[in-house]
């Protein structure tokens, strides 16, 4: 456990929470975590280093609460967290290893009709040059894709879908689909009927999303001839 300090600045005033970065991070990319399991200090700094803790006055004028949990969660959703570079370097290479997995999986050459190897879409990855970040695997493949394609010959293998959705969970599905829609249609009853090419390995995580949604509601096919 490495813990950083989270820090934000309102009118003026300097405000700091000494907290667990692996939960701090998960907070700010909006996953469930204990404000005080994060916290390694329940205290509200104007300066961790000097050990200088805010008045009660000064955070019940700044945050209209003096609940530390509250401040905390406040401070680390808005301010900035410390990261450490070691700890940077090592998410980007977590990160790096999923989508090279990923493109393993899913990627062939066109020419062979065979999969690159690990080594070589590492080497193509680094030579592009392409950021890699910290945003799931799936939205970071298009950026990819269109990097190293002029360094290897690369596609994604994939599978034509037919996606009916009843009308009732349209909303909530339609961001789940617009990526990898070609074509859609609603129909007289408010149902939508989407076409979807979808990167093969990802074929069963997108269903159990999908049925999360919908209660398994939404009716799958697979749409033969691409």
């Amino acid at each position: 456990m490495t813990n950083v300090p989270a820090k934000l600045t309102i009118k003026g005033k300097h405000f700091e929470v000494l907290v667990d970065v692996d939960k701090a991070i998960q907070l700010r990319q909006g996953k469930p975590v204990s404000i005080f399991n994060m916290l390694a200090v329940d205290s509200v700094f104007h300066d961790i280093k000097k050990g200088l803790k805010c008045s009660e006055a000064d955070l019940s004028a700044t945050f209209n609460t003096t609940d530390v949990g509250i401040i905390a969660e406040k401070i680390i959703k808005s301010g900035e967290v410390e990261v450490p570079a070691e700890y940077r370097d090592k998410a980007r290479e977590d990160k790096l290893k999923q989508i090279i997995d990923f493109l393993a999986k899913n990627a062939l050459d066109p020419g062979t009709g065979k999969p690159h190897s690990a080594s070589r879409m590492q080497s193509a990855i680094q030579e592009s040059g392409v950021n890699i970040d910290n945003r799931p695997v799936e939205e970071q493949i298009p950026k990819i894709l269109e990097k190293i394609r002029p360094i290897i010959p690369i596609k994604i293998e994939t599978k034509k879908l037919s996606v009916k959705i009843p009308a009732i969970h349209t909303g909530k599905v339609y961001g789940l689909v617009q990526e990898y829609k070609e074509k859609e249609e609603w129909l007289n009853n408010g149902d939508l009927m989407v076409i979807i090419n979808l990167p093969a390995g990802m074929q069963l995580a997108f269903y159990d999303k999908l049925n999360a949604v919908t209660h398994g509601s939404a009716v799958v096919e697979e749409v033969k001839g691409k």
